[in-house]
């Protein structure tokens, strides 16, 4: 058990808090990470104010000195990856070689977006007038809030930070309040970056005192969130009376399309990879085996068997696939979702029950059903756990028109051997990521990550489209002689 006291950073110091909250790991119950900052709306003011004074001078802050802080950030995540990627295994209850995986991803945002600091490139335009210049250039927009979500606490937060900081902007983070160690560590690498004092700030703390006082405040010119749909489209509410900018990344209902030409053994392993690791909690995640009725049988056949081989247990020993669920509550949830099923008429096939392993943890059997329809509440609403419901299609047609009608649409995948049904998918399924015969979890940081309808709002993360979202244009006018 560890009594350590973590403190929220604001203004360049590490600033105590009336409460702490103690932090415990939903894999091994004995196992208390430490006591973090409870923040409130007035310190989440302190660190407004900080970082709003702060982008005056980091906007104008030369490129290479940018460049240097991001790449001494990433490095150090690239460095410490190992260490604390068990901290962060131990903390959310995803597996070390997940957690591991996570961290080094995370110092390759940084990497990645302190290389965009040297590709800010402007445009000269004529003018319609003759003897008038234009120059068209992007700056910062000032104060970003970031709210971040506890499935994957410490990238979530990377692909924020870095291209904020990047593009000249000053931040303030409010990361998930069951996941604080991972946003303490990194604000602690950030401390020692040689950044100027209020241009990064972390408050620990709850939403609806924390994240409602930054995206109600008029000093924040923006805020981008990832969690639910409920809670974003609160956050767009309280933002827009400010009329400041928006993005949220919030639920999805991703579908896995198989069809009678797919290879099985293949479809097998991208449905399991997407469905169960990470216990399910990603938003990426399959949630709906969309499985033409020509392979349907031999495929739920061939998952069972699969399935059966699955190492549920606790995540920070060797050879563990899929650790604890996250929380208490999001373990009960689950389960509520696995009976509702078997109320709405589905069939376990597989799972379905919570484990009872040592250490005490939130675990769940990876779940499977089939016998399931479109209309189902679950598979109408994210679970975010460890199942799947697998969905008969009649042909093509019908698994595509089947992976449209959500009211989600961030990644849709498909497994076929036929280039002109994985050119008619890619082109047609209504989601911001399409992915023919791999997983439908797992993105690259170097391209835009996003969805349609309900799954996301405003423009895209990552890559070179994120500027859009932290940067500003202004067109020049003028007239040199």
């Amino acid at each position: 058990m560890s009594n350590t006291k973590y403190d929220n950073f604001i203004n360049g110091e590490w600033t105590t808090a009336a409460d702490y909250t103690e932090n415990t790991s939903p894999s091994d119950l004995s196992d208390v990470i430490g006591q973090y900052a409870k923040g409130t709306a007035a310190d989440a003011e302190a660190a407004i104010e900080a970082a709003d004074q702060a982008s005056l001078v980091w906007s104008h802050s030369g490129l290479e000195e940018r460049k240097a802080v991001l790449d001494k950030i990433g490095a150090e995540l690239i460095e410490r990856s190992g260490e604390i990627g068990r901290i962060l295994a131990r903390e959310e209850g995803k597996t070390i070689p997940e957690g591991v995986g996570e961290v080094y991803r995370s110092g390759q945002f940084f990497q990645y977006f302190g290389a965009e600091t040297l590709r800010q490139m402007g445009e000269v335009a004529a003018s319609t007038r003759p003897g008038v210049e234009v120059e068209v250039r992007r700056e910062a927009l000032g104060v970003i809030g970031i709210i971040t979500p506890w499935n994957f606490p410490m990238a979530v937060a990377a692909w924020k930070v870095a291209p904020a900081l990047a593009f000249g902007n000053a931040v303030v983070l409010k990361p998930a309040d069951i996941v604080p160690a991972s946003a303490w560590i990194l604000a602690d690498i950030i401390s020692r970056s040689g950044l100027p004092a209020g241009v990064f700030n972390l408050v620990m703390g709850p939403g609806r005192e924390v994240g409602e006082a930054i995206s109600t405040s008029p000093k924040v010119d923006a805020v981008t969130f990832t969690g639910s749909v409920s809670v974003g489209r609160r956050i767009a509410n309280n933002v827009i009376q400010n009329m400041g900018k928006i993005q949220l990344e919030m639920g999805s209902k991703n579908a896995l399309v198989v069809l009678n030409d797919a290879d099985l053994d293949l479809a097998v392993q991208c449905a399991i990879n997407g469905a169960f690791f990470g216990t399910g909690q990603k938003c990426t995640a399959s949630s709906r085996l969309i499985v033409e009725e020509g392979v349907h049988d031999e495929f739920v056949a061939k998952m069972t068997a699969e399935m059966a081989k699955l190492k549920v247990g606790n995540p920070l020993e060797d050879g563990m696939q899929i650790g604890s669920l996250a929380s208490e509550s999001q373990h009960a949830d689950v389960l509520r979702y696995i009976e509702l099923a078997k109320t709405e008429g589905a069939s376990l096939v597989a799972g379905g029950e919570a484990l009872d392993l040592e250490p005490k943890g939130y675990y769940i059997a990876p779940t499977l059903f089939k016998d399931t329809n479109n209309d189902m509440q679950v598979n109408c609403e994210e679970i975010f756990g460890p199942v799947a419901c697998v969905i008969k299609a009649r042909d093509y047609d019908h698994a595509l028109e089947m992976t449209n009608d959500t009211e989600f649409g961030l990644t849709a995948g498909i497994i076929t051997n036929s280039l002109a049904r994985s050119a008619h998918f890619k082109r047609n399924a209504k989601s911001g990521c399409v992915m023919v015969n791999l997983p439908t979890a797992g993105t690259d940081y170097h391209v835009p990550f996003g969805g349609r309808k309900s799954s996301s709002y405003g423009s895209r993360e990552q890559g070179k489209y994120a500027e859009e979202f932290y940067t500003v244009v202004k067109t020049n006018y003028s007239k040199p002689y």
